[in-house]
C-alpha cells in the first residue's frame, strides 16, 4: 500500500492507494493554520484507515520555497507555515519513506502520465484557492518551473502590477462575484474569468512551449463550462512564433495531487510503470 496526501490551503486529502494506484480509502479535513495542529489532525485521520502498512508515500503541498535536500518547507503560498521539517514529521506519522513536492507539480505528473501516449510536454495549471502550475517533459517534473505559483507572475491589472493569483484564483473569483465556481453559470462571468486566466497562461506558454495545457483544481472541475471560452481568449495571443497548445480539463481534477504523489513515490521507492 501507498499513502498519498494533498495538503491544500483550505483542506487536506489523505488517501490509501494499492500497489497499482487504486484509491481504496480516503478522508478529508480542514487544513489547520498551525503546523502542529495539522500534524495532530493528520495522525488522527490516518488512525481510522483500515490499511496502514505503507511501503512508501507522497505528499503534495502549496509550498513556494522548498529545501528538497532536507525535506523542509520554507514558506507556503496559502498557509502561514515557516521552515517546517515536513518530510521528517510525516515519515514519523506514517512510518514509511515519504517524497514531498509542490502540489501543482505532482498534479502535473499525474495528468501527464495519463496523456503520455499523446503528449510529451504537459503544462498543468491548477485554479483553486490559489493558482499553481507544473511542467512535465517526457514524464519528468521540471523542478525549475512552478515554485511560487501564481504569486510569482506579475501582470497589469487595473492599472498596476499585480500577482496573477490575486485576481484570477478561486479566492479572487469568490471575492469579485460572491459565488464559487460551482455556482457560476453566466456566460459573461465565465468570459471575464477566462480573460484573467489567459493573461497568466500565455506567459507560461511562452516559457514552457507545451503541447497541451491541462486545467485542474476546484475551478478546473467545471472546465466544461469555460473551456471553449478560455481557448478563445488564448487564441487572441497567437503570433507566428508561438503556437497555442491544445487545452484539456484535468481527468482527475480533485485527486490529481494524490495520484501524482503515488506516481512519484512509486518511481522513487518502488517500481512504477512510467515508460
Amino acid at each position: 500500500m501507498y499513502v498519498g496526501i494533498d495538503i491544500g490551503g483550505t483542506k487536506t486529502l489523505a488517501t490509501v492507494l494499492t500497489n497499482d494506484g487504486e484509491i481504496v480509502e480516503q478522508t478529508k479535513f480542514p487544513t489547520p493554520k498551525k503546523y502542529d495542529h495539522f500534524l495532530l489532525e493528520l495522525r488522527n485521520a490516518l488512525v481510522h484507515f483500515k490499511h496502514n502498512d505503507f511501503k512508501a508515500g507522497g505528499v503534495g503541498m502549496p509550498v513556494t520555497d522548498f529545501d528538497r535536500k532536507h525535506g523542509r518547507g520554507i514558506s507556503y503560498g496559502n498557509l502561514p507555515w515557516k521552515n517546517v521539517p515536513i518530510q521528517h514529521d510525516i515519515e514519523r506519522i506514517v512510518k514509511c519513506p515519504i517524497i514531498v513536492d509542490n502540489d501543482a507539480k505532482l498534479a502535473a505528473l499525474s495528468e501527464a502520465m495519463l496523456l503520455k501516449q499523446e503528449f510529451s510536454k504537459v503544462l498543468y495549471v491548477t485554479v483553486s484557492t490559489g493558482i499553481g502550475y507544473g511542467f512535465v517533459d517526457d514524464g519528468i517534473i521540471d523542478e525549475n518551473i512552478g515554485d511560487g505559483g501564481g504569486r510569482t507572475i506579475m501582470l497589469e491589472h487595473k492599472g498596476k502590477l499585480t500577482p496573477w493569483e490575486d485576481f484570477a484564483s478561486g479566492r479572487a473569483i469568490v471575492a469579485r462575484y460572491h459565488k464559487r465556481a460551482m455556482d457560476i453559470t453566466e456566460h459573461d462571468t465565465w468570459k471575464a474569468i477566462c480573460r484573467d486566466l489567459a493573461k497568466g497562461m500565455i506567459q507560461l506558454v511562452a516559457i514552457t512551449q507545451p503541447e497541451v495545457i491541462v486545467i485542474g483544481g476546484s475551478v478546473g472541475t467545471y472546465f466544461d463550462r469555460f473551456g471553449a471560452l478560455l481557448a478563445a481568449e488564448l487564441k487572441l495571443y497567437h503570433v507566428p512564433l508561438l503556437d497555442m497548445p491544445e487545452l484539456r480539463g484535468a481527468a482527475r481534477a480533485e485527486q490529481a495531487v494524490v495520484y501524482g504523489a503515488y506516481d512519484l513515490a512509486k518511481r522513487t521507492y518502488g517500481h512504477a510503470n512510467v515508460a
